[in-house]
């Protein structure tokens, strides 16, 4: 039986190794413990859930592996931290997206959209309202410029409109512009009205475009946990930092000692005060973790017995308002299972999580039966529920209006022995799994060489790296396998 105060004691520095407690087991989590370990720390994770993932999480029921979180590389390049693993994991990506257009993660071609009596949309319209849209945001860069004070990219494009009237769009044009609003908002998985224009389109995108992870992100954090002491079920309650190390205190009362923290949990845990810090983080850090923020997209998987729906990649629901269009993710063009997610995000999103989840899948389906007469019921569904998991609270960050891009960077800075990791801590791959990885390596880190200037013992061990298979495979770089059907 384990004692009340338990893994790392801080007394007879000289016979253990350097410790280090992280908590949340994420992407950025486990990248930490993972480097850690292969620097020589002992490394315990604390886990609230009773799985590894975090916001990754990759479900098994339907017989086959759905994503009901993230679920994309973005940027399917040798440069994304996360491609050598999956290459040499031989995952294979489908990609969805060759650029990195406004658009995102599809291409237009890819796209089918319908009204709301069922009728599809003419391609040549879809093309024609696609680059109508880019020409739109092009133009909100002028009124950027214009500016000193931040607005929101529909306050934005609302200017814009009224300066160019050519640009303005009637009845069904006027809804497939909608369209492409909506699918902007499931980027940042909010509402047009509160996206920072001064800062929608400052992330880095890496380049080769953004593939589907055909097998689900599961056997990369499991491939990076091998080995790990990871505790689940342990939900993080207090903090408490002075100059010997800290103690971290879970929800059953243990309490766990170490020499340094590394904080990986979601923005809107920390958003929660769900954690007391004792001492209070100084201001600054507050101050970052208030005005940061998070943002809701959920997804509802339909398994359908038989596939009923056009060979796209993505099937729209055309309307006058964002909040009225919807989108699904064609799951069978990428891995050939007949799946449809449908992916609510903003407003929207919170809405249907007012629901239960059969509720959910069965208004997912009927806004499929409006355009697909002939949809067949749904066999099974999964329901996400990003926003309202006490575990999460949100998707992932976003550039909210009058939110400076330095407040990513305050949250990722330590504080005495306290480190922290995460999507919201990555000023450049924000709301990415490779932003959360890379920044778990760097605090990893940053941890390292604090723990051991303390035990003046700099040269003791070698900077962490994320040794994945061996060393005998580190060095070797596998190609990424890429399909686009």
């Amino acid at each position: 039986m384990e004692n009340r105060r338990s893994y790392f004691s801080n007394v007879e520095r000289k016979s253990i190794s350097p410790s280090a407690i992280v908590i949340g087991g994420g992407f950025a989590g486990i990248a930490a413990a993972h480097a850690l370990r292969n620097a020589s720390f002992q490394v315990v994770l604390l886990e609230s859930r009773d799985r590894i993932g975090g916001r990754v999480s990759t479900d098994y029921s339907f017989g086959f592996p759905v994503d009901l979180g993230a679920s994309w590389l973005h940027g399917v390049c040798e440069d994304n931290p996360l491609a050598p693993l999956i290459g040499r994991l031989g995952l294979p990506l489908y990609r969805t997206s060759g650029d990195n257009s406004v658009l995102f993660d599809h291409d237009l071609e890819s796209y089918a959209l319908f009204d709301t009596d069922g009728h599809q949309v003419p391609q040549e319209l879809v093309q024609k309202i696609g680059d109508v849209f880019e020409t739109i945001l092009r133009e909100t860069d002028k009124v950027r410029r214009e500016c000193n004070d931040d607005m929101s990219i529909a306050q934005a494009i609302s200017i814009v409109l009224e300066r160019c009237p050519e640009l303005r769009q009637e009845g069904l044009s006027h809804n497939v512009l909608q369209w492409y609003l909506c699918r902007m908002e499931g980027w940042f998985a909010t509402d047009a009205d509160t996206i920072s224009l001064k800062n929608w389109d400052q992330e880095v995108l890496l380049p080769g475009g953004h593939g589907l992870m055909v097998r689900g992100y599961r056997p990369v954090i499991n491939t990076l946990a091998k080995g790990l002491d990871i505790r689940l079920h342990h939900r993080v309650t207090k903090i408490l930092r002075h100059k010997k190390g800290v103690e971290v205190t879970v929800e059953n009362g243990k309490t766990f000692v170490a020499d340094a923290a590394i904080i990986t949990v979601p923005l809107g845990v920390l958003k929660a005060n769900s954690i007391k810090f004792e001492p209070r983080l100084p201001e600054w850090k507050e101050e970052a973790i208030r005005e940061l923020a998070i943002g809701t997209e959920n997804k509802i998987a339909l398994h359908f017995d038989k596939v009923f729906w056009p060979n796209v990649e993505f099937i729209g629901v055309v309307s006058s308002t964002t909040y009225g269009c919807s989108y699904f993710l064609n799951l069978h063009k990428a891995t050939g299972h007949p799946v449809l997610v449908y992916m609510p995000a903003g407003r929207l999103a919170h809405d249907i999580e007012k629901m239960s989840d059969e509720a959910a899948a069965k208004f997912a389906f009927l806004q499929l039966k409006r355009i697909l007469p002939d949809a067949s019921e749904p066999i099974q569904y999964l329901v996400s529920h990003w926003g309202t998991d006490e575990n999460s609270l949100g998707s992932y960050t976003y550039d909210a209006v009058g939110m400076p891009r330095e407040l990513y960077e305050h949250l990722r800075i330590p504080v005495d022995n306290l480190f922290f990791a995460g999507e919201a801590t990555s000023t450049k791959f924000t709301g990415t799994v490779h932003g959360a990885f890379s920044t778990g390596l760097m605090a990893a880190e940053e941890c390292r060489m604090r723990v051991l200037e303390r035990y003046g013992d700099l040269d003791m061990l070698e900077p962490v790296h994320p040794v994945i298979m061996g060393e005998e495979t580190a060095s070797v770089s596998v190609p990424l396998l890429i399909s686009r059907i």
